[in-house]
């Protein structure tokens, strides 16, 4: 480890002909001193709030694993922090430190997202929820904003409902002039039904509102007030210890995939639901997760489409079955029980409930698809996709061959420092570049992938976003470009 700008992603810096944006950093919040900040701030509902949100991972690793699976708890993270490199453990903690280190790690200019704060917009209280997330917007925003020329902090934006989701925008962005947002996603709520019929047992099961499709709560006012205040919302969301991921035993289990599963879910609603189409000022970020499974959602998009819109359901809609033709085949093909079942017409509707009841057949209605080139300019254009240094998937992004219409997917450099993936901070930067190394990315690629995507996902939205900062000309150039 050098601490004196001799380091390799220094060097790699130099020679670049642009700038490099972490869109996607982290600090490591140090517990007492937040626990603090949020007495002074928000008193004894946010410091109530804290120590809530703060029990629960380590009640879970207080188990023994024979309880855990009684229970079906997942093992939780352990040992989640670098340590063995105490330099990089005070840089996630000390954002001055952070500061200084920018050019040693090879970085222009970071966004950071929170560590213990990634799960606060989680807590099921309304009104703690609600305090902890203003007392930890209001303390990221104080600790980070000597730094803001190269550093700025994400506010989280609690969405159990629309209201207080508008609330928090508004004091964020107005109050503490945070520009970048992290929305909570994947909700979860009661069962209604359960609620309902068996009140005690409703405590116990839940579902997860992706709030683009489906939900109690109508979310254009929220899409709304991102377009009033030029925010571009971003979604940090994992879904690691339940469904599917949730072993007793082994972490890696639970967190491989988690957030390209959470990342998934919540595209597949955004576009679903038609936001992208009602809100086409808006870019979504979804974080941490890579971009294969991104390229993967874009081409079943189109492949289900093709098969799925309303004008080729006719191709399974039982009214259009020849049923004489059907019943002269069976005659001269089949056994004769089989021709007498189709002669009394049994077995021959496929859907003998019906559609559902939806209002309309066509899965695609909300999104108004007339082509493929609608997918375009509801997809490609409009969602942005984090990707870490050391995964070789960032690649397909940029792979056009492969891509349904020739796109290239938006891959966003997301570092992720300050966790236990990165122990050593200044090899983020030259691990990216490998890509470039094997031959698998253009050096124009790497330009998108570690600045101009970042660049246009914050400035498309709001055209300020660079003033002031390091990058601000560079930034200016790749707008004015568009």
């Amino acid at each position: 480890m050098s601490t004196n700008g001799h380091t390799g992603a220094r060097t790699l810096h130099d020679r670049l002909k642009h700038p490099v944006i972490d869109a996607d950093g982290h600090w490591a919040e140090y517990a007492p001193h937040m626990r603090d900040e949020f007495r002074r701030i928000g008193g004894d509902a946010a410091v109530q709030a804290y120590d809530m949100a703060s029990a629960r991972i380590p009640r879970s690793l207080s188990m023994s694993l024979a309880e855990r699976r009684h229970r079906k708890i997942g093992q939780e993270a352990f040992w989640f922090l670098p340590t063995k490199n105490t330099y990089d453990r005070a840089t996630a903690m000390l954002p001055r430190l952070l500061y200084e280190r920018l050019d040693d790690l090879g970085l222009d200019f970071c966004v950071v997202y929170p560590t213990a704060g990634l799960g606060y917009y989680r807590l099921p209280d309304d009104t703690l929820r609600r305090a902890l997330c203003r007392a930890y917007n209001t303390f990221t925003a104080d600790q980070f904003r000597p730094y803001n020329d190269r550093i700025i902090p994400a506010a989280i934006i609690p969405m159990y409902t629309p209201e207080e989701a508008i609330e928090e925008l508004e004091f964020a962005s107005k109050q503490l002039g945070l520009r970048v947002i992290m929305m909570g996603g994947l909700i979860r709520r009661r069962i209604p039904a359960l609620v309902q019929e068996h009140p005690e047992a409703s405590k116990f099961v839940e579902w997860y509102d992706v709030i683009g499709i489906d939900s109690d709560h109508d979310y254009d006012p929220v899409w709304a007030k991102c377009r009033e205040l030029r925010i571009a919302p971003s979604f940090h969301n994992g879904a690691r210890s339940i469904l599917l991921r949730n072993s007793p035993s082994n972490f890696c289990y639970n967190h491989i995939g988690h957030f390209a599963s959470a990342g998934e879910a919540m595209a597949k609603a955004i576009f679903f639901g038609g936001v992208t189409r009602r809100f086409p000022e808006l870019n979504f970020a979804f974080l941490e997760g890579g971009a294969g499974w991104a390229c993967s959602l874009y081409a079943d998009l189109i492949g289900h489409w093709e098969k799925r819109h309303r004008d080729a359901l006719e191709n399974t809609n039982p009214a259009n079955l020849d049923r004489a033709l059907l019943l002269s085949l069976a005659e001269q093909y089949g056994k004769p029980e089989v021709a007498a079942a189709v002669r009394r017409g049994e077995g021959l509707d496929d859907n003998g409930d019906g559609t559902g009841n939806v209002d309309d057949l066509d899965d695609y209605s909300r999104c108004k698809i007339t082509g493929k080139k609608d997918f375009v300019d509801l997809y490609v254009k409009r969602f942005y996709f984090g990707c870490e240094a050391d995964d070789p998937l960032n690649a397909w992004a940029f792979n056009t061959k492969a891509n349904p219409m020739r796109a290239r997917l938006n891959a966003l450099f997301s570092s992720d420092i300050g966790h236990f993936d990165v122990p050593d901070m200044s090899e983020v930067v030259p691990e990216a570049y490998e890509l470039v190394e094997h031959g698998l990315l253009t050096d124009d690629d790497f330009r998108d992938f570690m600045f101009a995507n970042a660049v246009r996902f914050w400035g498309e939205v709001n055209p300020d976003f660079f003033k002031g900062t390091v990058v601000e000309k560079q930034a200016a150039e790749v707008l004015a470009a568009q």
